[in-house]
């Protein structure tokens, strides 16, 4: 869709609208209106409308959207406007991240069927919300991942990249004290490699060695 009510010197509020597929036209149309009939009722007649046809909210990456915020960090817009939260971003991270920065150019930010702005007193506490529960959101991404590598270990799933250097090669020649050189001429491995298996020994050795006595006094030198 063509952007709307484009003139010569750039409009400082921007209207954001999007629906997931083409066959939404209808829905698009309702969020423009919506749109329009809020800057009528606020007095707002110069600005650009930015359309995403076909773009899943789950997407931090669209057309529209990235020349709104192109514009955003040209410090030319002051308001951007939505038909609603779930219309610029499904993630609460994404969302918490543009509108930090939106914070950090100056650029108010509103969402009208919400009816929230962020230079309100219920747009600061919308911040604090949005905070605790992006942490919430990346903490249980993060949970998900560790379990699904725990569950594949378990299933004797190898996670990652295999090894390729010959690491019993490298640590026989590593305790007959040869030089990295010399190992990697042998066992025919980069240094890198060389010094991985180094560190993976010694880690070896540590989780190996027995906690020390706390029954057991200790030496105290005079």
């Amino acid at each position: 869709m063509n952007q709307l009510n484009s003139i010569q010197s750039h409009p400082t509020v921007a209207l954001y609208a999007r629906v997931s597929t083409d066959q939404q036209a209808s829905g698009l149309e309702t969020q423009i209106r919506a749109l329009e009939v809020y800057c009528e009722q606020n007095g707002i007649s110069d600005y650009e409308l930015f359309c995403d046809e076909n773009q899943s909210g789950a997407k931090a990456s669209r057309p529209a959207l990235n020349k709104l915020m192109e514009v955003v960090r040209e410090k030319k817009i002051k308001k951007v406007i939505v038909f609603a939260f779930s219309r610029f971003a499904r993630s609460t991270t994404h969302l918490l991240n543009a509108l930090n920065e939106f914070k950090s150019h100056g650029t108010e930010f509103v969402s009208i069927t919400e009816k929230i702005e962020t230079n309100s007193p219920m747009g600061v506490a919308m911040f604090t919300i949005l905070a605790a529960l992006s942490a919430m959101e990346r903490e249980l991404i993060a949970q998900r991942v560790r379990a699904g590598i725990a569950h594949a270990r378990a299933k004797g799933k190898v996670i990652g990249r295999k090894k390729t250097r010959p690491s019993e090669l490298i640590r026989a020649l590593l305790k007959q004290k040869m030089t990295y050189r010399e190992i990697a001429k042998i066992a025919g491995c980069s240094h890198g490699a060389i010094s991985a298996e180094k560190r993976e020994m010694l880690k070896e050795a540590k989780d190996k060695s027995p906690p020390p006595d706390p029954e057991k006094p200790s030496l105290k030198l005079i």
